[in-house]
């Protein structure tokens, strides 16, 4: 692993991003980390923890997962999902979790918050040894914080309010400064992704649950990139101004599980930003190439025949 880091760090220096990453063999010892403790801005990767809270609710019969629930007007951010619905919609739970983790529904996500409650997120966290992540709120939280920031009325104001900033000022926005608003760890993120996928966050069937809609996430361009078919990814990502993440769990054709979080930060923040998009999977592949070269009788891609198709 001595080259891994170099490489890490040079392909986020490409990109003009800073870079944090943690991967571990989720069923070995083996861990690589590139300021991997350092805090980080979660966006949209702390709906995991609220996915697992909502599964373990479902699983203890507090919640039953057929629950019908409105997505009022006013969580509806004119984002993708029920976000951008223009009539009244109404889901189960299941389908708001499904939305939430598959294409990650902000307004969806509210819905499941406030039915199992940001205390209990929270303190799930901290039982599972997760204490480096904290949640301030919802996604109405951070996009009221960003508005109220920039003085803006709605989302289309804030965007050329956004667009006017330098970097320096974007960066101190306080959705965007890890100590005021939703944050976690590169470590953090990894470890909690392999309690899930070792059925040590909660009980089996509250963690296969999200094991199982994280496997059908949408985007493939990030973690997802830097992998080819017969790779299976089940991931999370996470986007805010400068910040671009994801994290997830890569298993190899030949049953290999590695989890996997890689945050990054941008030097100049872009709406768009397709280099650091690839980034986040070249750091992702180095860092899972790195820890299967710790166990030589692993097979390498090429060796394995009529390998799976991949789940984006």
């Amino acid at each position: 692993m001595n080259t891994a880091r170099p490489a890490l760090r040079a392909v986020f220096e490409e990109a003009g991003v800073r870079g944090h990453v943690f991967a571990r063999d989720i069923d070995g010892p083996a861990a690589l980390g590139l300021d991997e403790d350092t805090p980080v801005v979660l966006a949209s990767v702390f709906k995991i923890p609220v996915a697992l809270a909502y599964a373990r609710e479902a699983a203890a019969g507090r919640l039953e997962r057929t629950e019908r629930h409105p997505v009022p007007p006013p969580l509806r951010d004119g984002g993708i999902g029920t976000s951008g619905c223009a009539d009244p919609v109404e889901l189960s739970l299941r389908d708001l979790v499904l939305l939430m983790l598959t294409m990650s529904d902000n307004a969806a996500t509210d819905v499941v918050l406030h039915r199992v409650g940001l205390d209990r997120v929270n303190a799930l966290l901290a039982g599972l040894g997760r204490d480096r992540t904290h949640l301030i709120g919802g996604c109405a939280d951070l996009i009221g914080s960003l508005l109220a920031d920039l003085g803006a009325a709605d989302e289309e104001e804030a965007q050329a309010r956004l667009a006017a900033l330098t970097p320096a000022q974007t960066m101190a926005l306080s959705v965007c400064v890890p100590e005021r608003t939703t944050r976690g760890t590169a470590r953090d993120t990894a470890e909690l992704l392999a309690q899930i996928w070792r059925d040590e966050a909660g009980p089996a069937e509250a963690c296969a649950e999200v094991r199982a809609v994280m496997g059908r996430q949408i985007w493939p361009h990030r973690l997802s990139s830097g992998f080819e078919d017969g790779y299976r990814i089940a991931g999370k990502t996470g986007t805010l101004p400068g910040w671009r993440n994801e994290a997830g769990v890569v298993e190899h054709p030949d049953g290999g599980r590695y989890a996997v979080a890689v945050f990054t930060r941008a030097e100049t923040p872009r709406q768009r930003d397709p280099g650091a998009d690839r980034a986040i999977g070249r750091a992702a592949r180095i860092a899972v190439d790195a820890l299967r070269a710790t166990a030589p009788s692993t097979p390498e891609p090429s060796s394995v025949v009529n390998p799976p198709t991949v789940t984006a």
